[in-house]
C-alpha cells in the first residue's frame, strides 16, 4: 500500500465511524419511538410522564421507586401525605405495563400544634403507603399517567450482588 492509499484509508476510518455512530443513534431513537406507540396520549385532565432508564450492567440489582404527589404550601412541622394509589395496567396487544393514578387526595397530616404566625413552606407531598417499586428495565420506558397538577418523581434503588443465607429456624 502506498502513501496515498494509507492517507485515504486514515481519512475514511473516522468518517465511517461517525456514520456508524449516527446510524446507531438513529436506530435507538427509532426503537424508543416504536416503544412509545404502545402508550396512548393522556386523556383529558391527565398528563403522561415518560422515563427512559439508562442501561446498567446487571439490571436485576436495581428497582425504580415511582413517587406521585404535588408541591403544596404546608406548615413546616407536620407530616403530610395524599390519598390515592398507583395502579399497573397491561396494554392489550403489546404486553407492556403502564402506571395510572386516577385521582389524588385528600391530603392528610399529623395534627401537631403549630404557631399560627409560622410561615408556610412549599413541600412535595406524595401519595402515602409503601414505596411503589418496579423492575428496572432500560429497554422499555416507564410511563405514568397522572391527573393534571401532579408530579411524578422517582428513585433508583440498588442492592449488592452479595447474597446472604438465612439460618434455619
Amino acid at each position: 500500500m502506498n502513501w496515498n492509499n494509507r492517507k485515504n484509508a486514515a481519512i475514511k476510518r473516522p468518517i465511517l465511524l461517525v456514520m456508524l455512530l449516527v446510524l446507531l443513534s438513529t436506530s435507538f431513537t427509532a426503537l424508543a419511538d416504536d416503544n412509545m406507540k404502545a402508550f396512548p396520549q393522556a386523556e383529558a385532565g391527565m398528563v403522561r410522564h415518560v422515563l427512559q432508564l439508562p442501561a446498567k450492567d446487571d439490571e436485576t440489582l436495581y428497582k425504580v421507586e415511582v413517587i406521585v404527589g404535588k408541591v403544596v404550601m404546608v406548615d413546616g412541622v407536620n407530616q403530610y401525605r395524599f390519598g390515592g394509589s398507583i395502579e399497573s395496567e397491561v396494554i392489550e396487544g403489546w404486553g407492556y405495563t403502564r402506571y395510572v393514578v386516577d385521582k389524588i387526595g385528600p391530603m392528610m397530616g399529623t395534627m401537631m400544634a403549630v404557631d399560627p404566625n409560622a410561615p408556610k413552606v412549599e413541600r412535595f407531598i406524595a401519595i402515602g403507603g409503601e414505596p411503589y417499586l418496579i423492575r428496572y428495565n432500560s429497554r422499555l420506558p416507564v410511563v405514568v399517567y397522572v391527573p393534571e397538577g401532579c408530579e411524578v418523581r422517582y428513585r433508583i434503588w440498588s442492592g449488592g450482588s452479595e447474597m446472604l443465607t438465612m439460618q434455619k429456624g
